[in-house]
């Protein structure tokens, strides 16, 4: 087996805004792995909140390049097990080779990755279009420019209700909030209470990520339900979310990759917990990923490459919110790296 890396900027149609801060470009880490002529492509974003720009991912690959080729592929699930041993420190760059052998392997079978996973494509949920943090007229304006099914509104301000009363005055549109952390829990009792008159579907992360008191005490008043985004990032924090959310936020790239995600799904099912598949602004590449597992989720938030200007693939199709999956193996998508 080869391996090969690419580091890329990709630009953002217009400024990315969240409580957090603000960014013009995703920066993001694509691996490629080729075995007998036959490549798989992966891909994981950096986000600054979790510390491992895509430099370390470089850095980290190539000191450990050598055991990432000569491990004997056989299937994906054994793979990742050998990855997260070999880099227990970066999750993230076990993400994009998870995601690249899952891509070699359904080539490899000859069948696309839905089909691996035992998802029908009839299960599809819609995908939101998520509109960032900026002055109300420009949130206003980015709806109107892209007419969507559902939108995730960011917020985390001191003005949250009164932007959404305006975003309510403009559509009727079903809207997810994301308040990243942002709130405290009686300010998040209080602005809750007011969104649920607002047909608001849920709200994700209202608290810090490790105030699970407060969580267990907004979960008991909460009139919405409540996804964990950042208080659920590994398979080991599903246990903890149970009685505090709702449901929850699976990422690729937080939780390492598409094998522990599966779990995870199993999991969040026998716990009675909805299942929402989150992006982190990536391309076509880790976005047609988020899109074969779509079909198992109840909530889909898949709109990186309708956030970015520029793409690293192509075969995937949105109409209106609705995601056609590919038919070709694996991913099923072409890639455009050089």
């Amino acid at each position: 087996m080869r391996v090969r890396s690419f580091i890329k900027a990709l630009p953002f149609t217009h400024p990315f805004t969240i409580s957090k801060g603000t960014k013009t470009h995703q920066p993001t880490f694509i691996v490629e792995l080729e075995l007998n002529g036959i490549v798989g492509y992966g891909e994981a974003p950096a986000i600054a909140y979790y510390n491992i720009p895509v430099e370390k991912m470089q850095a980290d690959l190539l000191a450990k390049q050598t055991f990432v080729e000569k491990f004997a592929f056989t299937t994906p699930d054994r793979y990742w097990h050998y990855l997260h041993h070999l880099l227990p420190l970066n999750g993230f760059l076990v993400s994009a080779l998870d995601m690249a052998a899952w891509d070699l392997f359904g080539k490899i079978r000859r069948q696309p990755l839905y089909k691996l996973f035992g998802a029908d494509p009839a299960n599809m949920p819609v995908t939101d279009y998520t509109i960032g943090i900026d002055s109300t007229e420009k949130m206003i304006e980015k709806m109107k420019e892209t007419p969507w099914p559902v939108y995730k509104i960011k917020l985390g301000t001191d003005r949250d209700i009164e932007i959404m009363e305006s975003l309510r005055r403009h559509t009727d549109t079903p809207l997810r909030i994301d308040a990243n952390a942002a709130w405290t829990k009686e300010e998040a009792l209080g602005k809750i209470t007011a969104f649920a008159a607002m047909n608001v579907e849920f709200i994700e992360q209202p608290l810090a990520k490790d105030d699970w008191e407060g969580m267990a005490w907004l979960y008991e008043r909460s009139p919405l339900p409540l996804v964990a985004d950042e208080s659920c990032v590994y398979e080991q924090d599903l246990a903890k979310c149970e009685g505090h959310f709702h449901g929850i936020n699976i990422k690729l790239t937080k939780c390492t990759g598409i094998t522990p995600a599966l779990r995870m799904i199993a999991d969040a099912r026998k716990r009675g917990m909805k299942i929402m598949l989150g992006c982190m602004n990536e391309s076509t590449i880790g976005s047609a990923a988020l899109a074969h597992l779509g079909p198992l989720a109840d909530w889909l938030d898949m709109d990186g490459p309708l956030l970015l200007s520029e793409d690293l693939a192509t075969g995937l199709s949105y109409d209106f919110g609705k995601v056609s999956l590919p038919s070709s193996p694996g991913l099923g998508i072409t890639v455009q790296l050089e």
